[in-house]
């Protein structure tokens, strides 16, 4: 039912914006007002993510979804033309930074789901006070929304739109299970059964990499979170420390018996020599791939994409070779903990010099109905996807990938659409994966938000993890380098040394803060 008004909408669109086009007039009427009001055509200026991936002939502000939304919009909002602004993805909180300093922002534009350049945007009166526009031409807003929206606010006013992320769990761990086979191994389940697969891999395959390991959080979290002991609410608001949009878990009880675990696997032989160097993946990607790695953690669903193609490309040159999600380490409770996200994906801005929020919020409240979720995420059925018990399946053609391949970013208000339950939005999520690695990605989705923690934040930033927090994220790395790479009998000292460093470059000053925060907020 829903597809079939998704699709009489997405008809009606065009047929309307079709008849509209045929006018030819500078100024037209605006349906959604109720009153037959000419109105002076006007462009709203959009963000959007420049990847550095489109496909040969069209750009990331020219192609079929830029053109679909230009004119079903055009159909919604007859007298406002959409302009899409491209923002290279990276270095893009880099890039809004020095286009709102020059008043150079788009109408919309975005920051990444860490809420500290929103929040000095609006302290500094960067930011347009959203609030009555959204009681006024945002009911989709509000309503698909819902309690995200708050996390918007500064000082109780809406400065910023949380998009919804709609999937929260953040990381998988994926073994070789035809190494397991081989080996006659079981599949293991805690985190001493993990110690002993991977002491029985070394053992078989001296040249193998029993646990592929990086300097990337994907590597890191999945272990010390597993680590860390049951907290009750003050532990997770003073304890936890935000170094950017992660919480780091260096202040919680379990964190150093965490290190002593990966110094062990440091010491005798059993993880990536190198981590330390590889500060981007890249190393530890190309080991997957040449068949050199037993078990490793990543971003939920990255084995499976097409994108880097780790799976598809280790299977190329070893047929046998076969990859499998797994939650292998648990915390005193016996649970799989491991941290999620919040349930907001990119915040959404209006700069302060902005002459068009009013369009601003209607694009985005059009954005936020059902019908246009579910057209740009999907495509057209038979074109894009098949129905597959009720959920859309992409069709796997480069036709339709390069055809797709930016809807999500066009998309602002969702990661993805939400059917309702979480197995459904599972399959939906992996639709996109090559068939015969759709079910192992629905199982590392799967796994992703079992036995998550899902992060928690103050109302207002902490003022010292803005200040701080840069010097103690490169520090944090600097301590997990020292001490994973110190030998046994140094354990202990370099990490009160560096703990002691940690500590007064700011972590103090973090923690004191929090407390005090907390306090108010109870």
């Amino acid at each position: 039912m829903l597809l079939k008004k998704m699709w009489g909408l997405a008809g009606s669109i065009i047929l309307t914006a079709g008849l509209l086009a045929g006018c030819g007039s500078e100024q037209q009427n605006v349906p959604d007002t109720g009153a037959n009001v000419p109105q002076e055509r006007v462009t709203l200026k959009v963000g959007i993510f420049d990847r550095g991936n489109s496909p040969s002939g069209v750009t990331v502000t020219n192609n079929y979804w830029t053109n679909w939304v230009k004119d079903s919009f055009g159909a919604v909002e007859s007298y406002i033309d959409v302009e899409f602004v491209p923002i290279p993805r990276s270095g893009a909180t880099e890039k809004v930074n020095v286009m709102m300093a020059s008043e150079d922002a788009p109408d919309i534009v975005f920051a990444s789901t860490d809420n500290l350049l929103p929040y000095n945007f609006a302290k500094q009166g960067g930011l347009m006070d959203l609030t009555d526009i959204i009681d006024e031409h945002g009911p989709n807003l509000k309503s698909y929304l819902g309690d995200v929206l708050e996390m918007g606010k500064v000082d109780g006013k809406i400065y910023s739109i949380p998009g919804k992320r709609v999937y929260q769990g953040r990381y998988t761990s994926i073994i070789r299970q035809d190494w397991l086979d081989e080996l006659n191994l079981q599949m293991p389940a805690t985190t001493e059964e993990t110690y002993e697969v991977l002491k029985a891999i070394k053992a078989a395959k001296p040249d193998s990499i029993p646990l592929g390991f990086a300097l990337r959080q994907s590597s890191i979290e999945p272990i010390m979170w597993s680590f860390v002991e049951p907290l009750n609410e003050e532990q997770r608001y003073t304890m936890t420390q935000q170094l950017g949009a992660t919480d780091f878990p260096v202040l919680l009880p379990g964190f150093k018996e965490g290190l002593k675990f990966l110094n062990q696997m440091y010491n005798e032989g059993l993880m990536s020599p190198d981590f330390a160097l590889d500060t981007d993946g890249n190393q530890l990607n190309e080991d997957i791939m040449n068949g050199k790695v037993g078990l490793y953690s990543e971003d939920t669903g990255k084995t499976y994409n097409s994108t880097p193609g780790i799976a598809a490309k280790l299977i190329a040159s070893e047929p046998a070779a076969n990859l499998v999600p797994v939650d292998p380490y648990t915390n005193s409770e016996g649970k799989h903990a491991k941290p999620g996200y919040l349930p907001n994906n990119f915040y959404i801005m209006v700069p302060a010099k902005s002459e068009r929020a009013v369009e601003a919020i209607k694009y985005l409240n059009w954005l936020a109905s059902e019908e246009v979720m579910n057209t740009i995420l999907n495509g057209t059925e038979g074109q894009d996807y098949n129905l597959v018990d009720g959920v859309p399946q992409r069709i796997d053609s480069q036709e339709v990938a390069d055809r797709m391949y930016n809807a999500g970013d066009i998309e602002l208000m969702t990661s993805a659409v939400d059917y309702g339950n979480a197995e459904m939005n599972r399959k939906a999520m992996v639709s996109s994966v090559a068939e015969q690695f759709r079910a192992r990605a629905e199982k590392s989705y799967e796994i992703g938000e079992t036995d998550t923690l899902n992060q928690i934040r103050f109302p207002d930033p902490i003022e010292a993890e803005i200040k701080y927090g840069a010097i103690l994220g490169d520090l944090y790395n600097e301590m997990l380098v020292k001490v994973v790479m110190a030998s046994p009998q140094d354990f202990d000292a370099t990490y009160t040394s560096m703990m002691d460093q940690y500590m007064k470059s700011g972590g103090q000053k973090i923690l004191d803060e929090r407390i005090q925060a907390y306090a108010a907020l109870k």
